[in-house]
């Protein structure tokens, strides 16, 4: 027996790619319906070998259906999610509108599978920052062992974290770089992001911190521990797909680096690829199309008494979007629905 499940944003970026992860993982599904705006009403989508038009969000009765995977801004998300849950359908949302809301638990189902059963008081699961999301299935396990006082990352994101807009503008300005005539003002973002990078994700807020910055902060306490100091400076670069990040730790016991490998080779959702030689490491290209985390360049830092530096990668649209909402949805039928 298997689920009816709806894609709301099927048109998008991450609701394609959720639609190929049901597909890849052999989710159990009995009945799909995949939903857009108006402005793409009709608009085919693929789902594994069958072709599938999009119906209308606006009108669509979410009674009888088991789960909506949401790929929609907040806007959107704000209008239709409520409706939905109170239909009796369990959203899981990809947007930010509902990741720090108390009663609303944002889950890692690798990091914090038992917080899924909060999902009663709304009806709504929340997916965390893609930027967070690969962050802290590497610090979970550690934290178990160890203990994390403090984290800083800086993290070197794709502009696919913008959308299609930003994918192409991107594309656009590199073209322009080598085509006379083709050269593309800044539109999406603030400044040149072909062979540039830019110290700007999000808005500004009072503090100085981007509102990315702040999310890494805010959805890291949330899933992992409200007691862990966490400072991030994030970064838009030049890549299609793929986040990457570089992250700074400090323990409270000593954590020796050969022992954080084996850790890590053993935690879920993480492959660790760590040879101190030419290309022993991975980035952002070799992520794309993957499931895991990949954890390379992992050393001591001698510059505080329980520090470890590491690199973290993971292909943002899967892991830090489609694959975790997935993942969600997977974990809910175990421990809830029980069927599939």
């Amino acid at each position: 027996m298997g689920y009816r499940i709806v894609v709301v944003g099927a048109t998008g970026n991450v609701g394609r790619e959720m639609l190929n992860i049901l597909d890849e993982r052999e989710f159990p599904i009995d009945e799909i319906a995949v939903l857009a705006s108006r402005r793409s009403l009709g608009t085919e989508v693929a789902f594994g070998e069958k072709t599938l038009k999009t119906g209308d969000l606006d009108t669509f009765d979410f009674t009888g259906w088991d789960l909506a995977l949401f790929a929609v801004g907040s806007e959107a998300t704000k209008k239709y999610a409520p409706r939905a849950a109170k239909a009796g359908c369990v959203v899981i949302d990809n947007s930010s509108l509902y990741r720090y809301d108390p009663m609303v638990p944002l889950i890692v189902p690798e990091v914090n599978p038992d917080a899924i059963m909060g999902y009663d008081q709304k009806n709504i699961i929340a997916n965390p920052n893609c930027s967070t999301a690969q962050m802290v299935v590497a610090l979970k396990p550690l934290h178990d062992r160890a203990t994390i006082k403090r984290v800083v990352v800086s993290t070197y994101q794709s502009v696919s974290g913008g959308g299609k807009d930003a994918m192409d503008e991107l594309w656009m300005q590199t073209k322009g770089m080598y085509v006379p005539g083709q050269e593309r003002v800044p539109g999406v973002f603030t400044k040149q992001i072909a062979f540039n990078v830019i110290p700007h994700i999000d808005v500004f807020m009072d503090s100085g911190d981007t509102k990315e910055e702040w999310k890494m902060v805010a959805e890291t306490k949330k899933i992992v521990d409200p007691k862990i100091k966490v400072t991030a400076t994030c970064v838009r670069v030049p890549v299609f797909v793929g986040h990457s990040e570089a992250i700074n730790i400090e323990f409270e016991d000593f954590l020796d680096e050969d022992e954080v490998r084996d850790i890590l080779r053993e935690a879920p959702g993480i492959m660790v690829i760590d040879k101190r030689e030419d290309g022993g490491y991975m980035t952002p290209i070799e992520s794309v199309g993957e499931y895991a985390t990949y954890i390379s360049r992992i050393r001591q830092d001698v510059t505080v008494e329980n520090g470890i530096n590491l690199w973290c990668v993971s292909d943002n649209l899967r892991k830090g979007a489609a694959l975790n909402a997935v993942q969600i949805a997977e974990l809910f039928g175990r421990r809830v629905l029980k069927k599939g």
